[in-house]
């Protein structure tokens, strides 16, 4: 039945006279492989990229503050009541101490405040009582977007 007989058909397919010629086609393959590698590499390095202490922030629909050129400090209330310096617990009694040192050291008296969102408002109003005491007249509140915008039109 035709088995190991060959047909040949005009052309000379596949076979080339003298020089070979230059390849037309691009081999994307490698391209692919290396676009796969960092697609992996960056999925699994995003998530510790998030410097701080994990907890639910209340969401509104305020726009993001202007970065600056100074590294922000960042005061946050967990949800078990901790107060954090950065990422260092500091006791209740030596929050305005600390907050002095560092405000000394500091060119901008900008402070932002991260609460979690089951924190009763009394406690917030008493860190910033203590954060403006400590010599930080402007406080930011850090807070997710895409809240309720409470029928403002346009964000």
């Amino acid at each position: 039945m035709g088995a190991g007989v060959q047909h040949k058909t005009g052309g000379r397919r596949g076979r080339r006279r003298g020089k070979s010629a230059a390849m037309s086609e691009i081999n994307v393959t490698p391209f692919v492989d290396v676009m796969l590698v960092l697609l992996i590499i960056f999925m699994v390095a995003a998530p510790m990229l998030t410097v701080g202490v994990p907890i639910e922030l209340p969401e509104t629909a305020a726009s993001a503050l202007p970065t600056e050129q100074e590294e922000p400090l960042a005061v946050t209330l967990t949800a078990d009541g901790r107060i954090l310096i950065q990422s260092q617990d500091v006791a209740d009694g030596d929050l305005i101490p600390k907050l002095r040192a560092v405000a000394s050291e500091r060119t901008s008296d900008k402070i932002f405040l991260r609460a979690d969102g089951s924190i009763p408002y009394s406690r917030v109003a008493q860190v910033m009582g203590a954060l403006n005491s400590g010599g930080f007249r402007n406080i930011g509140l850090v807070t997710d977007t895409d809240g309720p915008s409470f029928g403002a039109s346009g964000g």
